[in-house]
């Protein structure tokens, strides 16, 4: 039986199929802007900890706000957070943590906001095409294993943005390439106005 943790959520728990978020697995949590996929992705770092488990919020948007986590059940003094300065160093925190085999979730919000250090640091106009899908493919092929074997429940929030200039197929994309693509067991699509019923 795989071990899960319950996203707080009964409707999605079923949904899922297994009872919840698995553990040492990859989650992507994506969806439009403002449709609650860090809503979420608290909500199951809040169940984490209500059964003592440690977890980490990795904060590239800059954007958390500890009030809105406490209302919905998250222990903000119990939880690790980390506001990298390049997608670099987000990554790097997230390996380190995980590897260390203390925590239990990690949440990264978002993918969008790993811009990597060559872009941070270089000039207007300089072409930096891949550069971000190469850094999140390195770090996952890296992290995957490590998730695995220490039963982290690692969950990357994605932005849907629009492709421009798309005739077919969907018009819509997620930033940093395919690799959390491939390797992420569970994609969970968020979008506002189809709000889960929160379970008891």
């Amino acid at each position: 039986r795989i071990s899960t943790v319950p996203t707080g959520s009964l409707t999605l728990d079923i949904s899922l199929g297994v009872g919840g978020y698995p553990r040492g697995r990859i989650i992507e949590v994506y969806g439009p802007e403002s449709s609650g996929k860090t809503t979420v992705s608290l909500h199951a770092i809040a169940e984490v900890q209500k059964r003592g488990g440690i977890a980490a919020f990795i904060d590239a948007e800059n954007a958390l706000d500890p009030e809105y986590a406490a209302k919905l059940g998250v222990n903000v003094d119990e939880l690790l957070l980390s506001q990298p300065d390049t997608g670099e160093q987000g990554l790097e925190i997230a390996d380190a943590l995980v590897s260390s085999g203390a925590i239990d979730i990690i949440v990264v919000d978002s993918v969008a906001a790993l811009v990597p250090r060559a872009e941070i640091e270089g000039e207007m106009g300089d072409s930096h095409i891949g550069l971000q899908a190469r850094l999140m493919s390195q770090a996952l092929r890296k992290l995957s294993g490590t998730i695995n074997k220490t039963k982290t429940i690692a969950i990357f929030i994605n932005q849907i943005r629009e492709k421009v200039g798309v005739m077919f197929g969907s018009p819509e994309t997620t930033p940093g390439g395919r690799a959390l693509k491939f390797y992420s067991t569970v994609r969970l699509e968020v979008r506002r106005g189809e709000q889960i019923k929160e379970s008891g």
